[in-house]
């Protein structure tokens, strides 16, 4: 950012003055969080942005104020993302703990009725399910046993899942997409 006029008449450039502001910007961010770490990382990457973008940052005497109200805003993203991946743990942790797992028979059933459905898709389909959703081979040996390319695998095994997604569905109705195991509802009468 290049000033005209004498030396004399040239203030700094505003990441000069924010560098200058360091502690107090820490200080306030660690009173702010209660962890120097966190602090510090806030603080970096609000310096980051500042240097990335530099035009979004004030030329006159609103800098420090304004860098203050951006370290704030940052604080308070980065609680509401904890909060959020906080949220996401616990609900994943309570579903795992209320998922029931079918009974032996149920589970032989639903298996025996999705191997009948995999038959009928196109057998490359049918293959890379067979062998890495049943048999548990990574899709890398998989792919190297058929002479694919890695992506091309993991491409065919994804549009395998969601033909044999989409064919549960037609065979099952709403049992398949919403995971209902009674088989005695309308759709199967």
């Amino acid at each position: 950012m290049a000033r005209s006029g004498s030396p004399a008449d040239q203030s700094p450039a505003p990441l000069e003055v924010l560098l200058e502001n360091h502690r107090l910007f820490l200080r306030y961010l660690e009173r702010r969080v209660g962890d120097r770490e966190l602090a510090e990382d806030i603080l970096q990457d609000a310096f980051i942005k500042v240097m990335e973008r530099p035009d979004q940052a004030p030329v006159d005497e609103g800098l420090v104020p304004w860098f203050y109200r951006t370290l704030r805003n940052a604080a308070i993203d980065r609680f509401r993302r904890r909060e959020a991946t906080g949220r996401a743990l616990e609900a994943f942790a309570t579903e795992l703990q209320t998922h029931a797992t079918p009974e032996p028979e149920i589970a032989a059933e639903i298996c025996a009725c999705i191997g009948r459905l995999a038959s009928t898709l196109k057998p490359e389909y049918a293959e890379a399910l067979q062998a890495i959703d049943v048999q548990g081979t990574p899709v890398k040996a998989f792919a190297a046993q058929r002479d694919l390319s890695v992506s091309n695998a993991g491409v065919r095994v994804f549009r395998a899942r969601a033909a044999l997604k989409k064919r549960l569905i037609e065979s099952c109705g709403t049992c398949a997409e919403h995971g209902c195991q009674d088989c005695t509802c309308q759709m199967h009468r």
